[in-house]
């Protein structure tokens, strides 16, 4: 995360320099996550609203760095999704992501209007899911423990930062040669398993109770609250699977602006939409 922090600032020095070069770009869309509790990708049935800011530097008039700071929530619900309605379980956390890589245009965007494009890099984030008790207070599920972390076969607590690989495509539209509008589907490969606070199996419920308290036998499996008579799974029964890690991604438009505006005032060298076929 620092590394990316730094990578961040020394692009935004960098940019300060060479501001012709640079576009700021602005993000709003809808966030939404696969894992246990949602095992479907591209559904937008838990979808959640998500903003990002960032900035691109031209390296050639297709190949563009890029960073962006994004926010969004992830959610997940066996009753919504069907995953599994005897666990019950639910969870909620929000996603605040840093993001470096590389874009690449397709096309020229000083020759055509309509590029799409690709992109991929490395990302930074943090999350921290909760969930809502039988009364409705919202309790945060990583210190709880649910499957036993700091006591259960070796299982440590799981870290709230991680790493992810961001990857996708998109299409932009230049509207003039400073101001291009941006379609974006992204998505972002995690190394963690637990967004949704969920990965393997069940500690043992005395084992939990003794261990890590009343709060973390009841929010670890939750049939019972709709079911009268389920009883709790037995000790080292599946909850989770932990071989497949958990994704989310961002969906949605955007807006870019050149920090040092360029003016086409006519001649040769214009291109479809009217701008310079290069600007260098």
């Amino acid at each position: 995360m620092k590394g990316l922090f730094l990578g961040v600032i020394i692009l935004l020095n960098f940019s300060t320099a060479k501001s012709q070069k640079v576009h700021l770009t602005l993000f709003t869309g809808i966030t939404n996550y696969q894992g246990d509790l949602q095992s479907r990708r591209f559904t937008f049935q838990q979808a959640n609203g998500a903003i990002g800011a960032g900035l691109l530097y031209e390296i050639s008039p297709k190949l563009y760095a890029r960073g962006n700071l994004t926010f969004g929530k992830i959610k997940g619900n066996d009753k919504i999704s069907g995953t599994d309605p005897i666990r019950n379980l639910s969870f909620s956390s929000p996603v605040t992501e840093i993001h470096l890589g590389l874009e690449y245009d397709i096309l020229n965007s000083y020759k055509r209007s309509l590029v799409p494009y690709v992109f991929g890099g490395i990302a930074g984030f943090h999350f921290n899911p909760s969930a809502l008790d039988s009364v409705g207070n919202k309790v945060f599920l990583q210190p709880l423990g649910t499957e036993g972390q700091g006591f259960f076969r070796g299982r440590e607590k799981y870290n709230l930062h991680s790493l992810a690989i961001p990857f996708g495509a998109g299409i932009k539209l230049a509207l003039t040669e400073n101001i291009r509008v941006r379609f974006e589907v992204g998505l972002r490969k995690t190394f963690t398993d637990y967004l949704d606070d969920l990965s393997t199996t069940y500690a043992g419920q005395e084992e939990l109770l003794f261990n890590n308290g009343q709060q973390a036998v009841d929010l670890a499996f939750r049939g019972d609250e709709d079911k009268i008579g389920l009883n709790y799974p037995p000790s080292n029964s599946i909850r989770g699977n932990p071989r497949s890690k958990d994704w989310y991604y961002f969906t949605g438009i955007g807006v870019s602006f050149r920090l040092s505006p360029q003016f086409n005032t006519g001649g040769s060298g214009r291109g479809k939409t009217g701008c310079p076929v290069n600007i260098y």
